[in-house]
């Protein structure tokens, strides 16, 4: 069942123009972030309930999806971190192909062999590690039954 709400575009300009294009042409355009290849991962805002799409970089097994909570870096987790853990029930936009996935954030073992995949896509996750004291959280999104 796909995710309902009022949508709130992001505040930050580039972000919600960045989103706005991506779904207008299907991820025929928008489909780069900062260079690499990106999906728009749209969940429930953990406060408001609104809504919530951010451009995230491409991972995939070709079912599942990862997404990194890096914010290159910085010492906090981005807000949709936060949106995940309280309401894992997501919808993921790859070009055109929306599905709705079950988000859970992976440790161990598990993290550790996503974490390789998704380095290979965006090396400059192993930097952003490198350079925060926080742990940087990664989901893995399932497609939901």
């Amino acid at each position: 069942m796909p995710l309902k709400g009022d949508y709130e575009p992001s505040p930050w300009e580039p972000i919600a123009e960045q989103v706005a294009l991506f779904e207008s042409t299907d991820g025929a355009d928008g489909n780069e972030f900062m260079g690499g290849p990106c999906i728009i991962l749209t969940s429930l805002g953990a406060k408001s309930q609104k809504l919530r799409k951010t451009p995230l970089i491409r991972v995939t097994d070709g079912t599942s999806y990862v997404v990194v909570g890096s914010m290159g870096g910085a010492p906090t987790a981005p807000e949709w971190v936060h949106n995940l853990r309280a309401n894992p029930h997501v919808e993921l936009q790859d070009g055109a192909e929306r599905r709705d996935y079950d988000a859970h954030q992976a440790e161990g073992d598990e993290k550790a062999r996503w974490w390789t995949v998704a380095a290979q896509v965006w090396p400059d996750y192993d930097k952003y590690q490198a350079s925060t004291d926080r742990v940087i959280p990664l989901f893995v999104l399932d497609p939901r039954v």
